[in-house]
């Protein structure tokens, strides 16, 4: 098999960097709009809207629904179409949805536009991951590093969230930043126009051989279940933090901003497991760095059901590491099965399961926590989900040393 790495020109070179920049900030904005509606739950919709805990996450469930669900769609028309026009679809649509989500003035309303957002963000994951893996050469690591944006969008909407509704109220935490998200989306549109990024069709780094058609049916099938599992613990973890913290933190006047320094604070520091994460998925095989990641979620999960007060900070900071450590380990193996031809779709039907379908961890989070008033059922569930992906996990094919491909240098 041929391994050299494609030459590119300068031009091509330097619409590869505008690539990895354009893909790390979309990460940033995709990851905006559930955080910032988790941490105003508690701090001001509840009140706003007079409803429950339960009913009030609810309204974020057809919009994560539509992030997940749609995104297969929105892979076939890159892959049909164009992923850099996608890209322009996914910052414009994003920003709009997120202005008009600030002006809504009921729970329906709401939840309406934030369905719209989630329908726009959704292209990002199965355009924007796809696009970066065929410009990529050490990929676990930029994967690695377009992951720590998306914690990084995580980390910034809940500071923002809180900052924002402490100084202009809750509608300033959605306006101020589709604002931002619909103007990098007029620059990027400008680039591709004047012909400054120009998409790449082809892999730069050459993918392994191809498998067998059992093989990678084997393959897709345990990650459904891996998916899932990992899907349900992020969607559950999104709300739960916010409340967690609420109860534990922001009973004076301050707490407000405690809350959302303190899950900014969470996302921020996980950052650096995402980076270990991606090391490690280019060093060693990224089917033994998945198992592992999940094995160690299975006590970490548990132990924030029992725990409170600052304890819970720390063991907050390692579960949400672990959760996001193991993506480009997992990116990796879909991209290794998966044609160059079909990425698009793959990764948008991946995110079916980890988004969509498993939007439904919002909802258990909210009844559970309405049924018992606390955490800690809900993390023994979440423990077990954990449990279950690492023995999925063990199921996928193993991989030699030599077959492993290595990082350049």
């Amino acid at each position: 098999m041929n391994t050299a790495i494609a030459p590119r020109t300068p031009k091509q070179e330097r619409s590869a960097r505008l690539s990895m920049g354009f893909s790390c900030i979309g990460h940033t904005y995709a990851h905006l709009f559930t955080p910032i509606f988790f941490t105003l739950v508690p701090l001001a919709l509840e009140a706003e809207f007079g409803l429950s805990h339960g009913e009030t996450v609810a309204l974020i469930f057809l919009g994560n629904l539509l992030f997940g669900l749609a995104a297969p769609i929105a892979g076939w028309l890159a892959d049909r179409w164009t992923a850099t026009g996608m890209m322009a679809i996914f910052y414009i649509g994003t920003g709009a949805a997120m202005i008009m989500c600030g002006t809504a003035e009921s729970p329906l309303g709401l939840g309406f536009w934030l369905a719209m957002t989630g329908l726009f963000a959704s292209i990002y994951h199965p355009v924007g991951v796809a696009w970066l893996v065929r410009e990529s050469v050490n990929t676990g690591t930029v994967l690695g590093i377009n992951g720590i944006f998306g914690s990084l969008g995580t980390a910034v909407a809940a500071l923002l969230a809180g900052w924002l509704m402490h100084h202009y109220g809750w509608r300033s935490a959605y306006i101020f930043p589709g604002i931002v998200v619909m103007m990098t989306g007029v620059v990027f549109t400008a680039f591709l126009v004047k012909g400054v990024i120009i998409e790449c069709k082809m892999d730069r780094k050459p993918p392994p051989p191809p498998s067998t058609r059992s093989e990678t049916l084997r393959v897709y099938a345990i990650l459904v279940v891996t998916l899932a599992c990992g899907g349900l613990i992020y969607n559950a973890t999104n709300p739960a933090l916010p409340k967690a913290f609420a109860l534990d933190f922001g009973a004076d006047e301050n707490g407000v901003l405690m809350v959302s320094y303190l899950i900014s604070l969470v996302y921020a520091c996980a950052t650096v497991l995402q980076i270990i994460g991606g090391r490690c998925a280019d060093k060693f095989s990224p089917r033994r760095v998945y198992f592992i990641g999940y094995l160690l979620q299975v006590p970490i999960l548990m132990a924030f059901g029992m725990f409170d007060g600052p304890t819970i900070v720390l063991i907050a900071i390692i579960m949400t590491g672990l959760n996001t450590a193991i993506q480009p380990a997992e990116n990796i193996l879909i991209a290794r099965y998966t044609p160059v031809s079909r990425r698009g779709l793959i990764f948008g039907l991946k995110f079916v399961v980890a988004i969509g379908i498993s939007s439904l961890g919002v909802l258990l989070e909210g009844f559970m926590f309405d049924l018992i008033g606390g955490f800690l059922w809900l993390f023994v569930v979440l423990g077990l989900l954990a449990a279950i992906g690492a023995v999925a996990a063990l199921l996928l094919p193993s991989e030699s040393t030599a077959a492993i491909p290595q990082p350049a240098e």
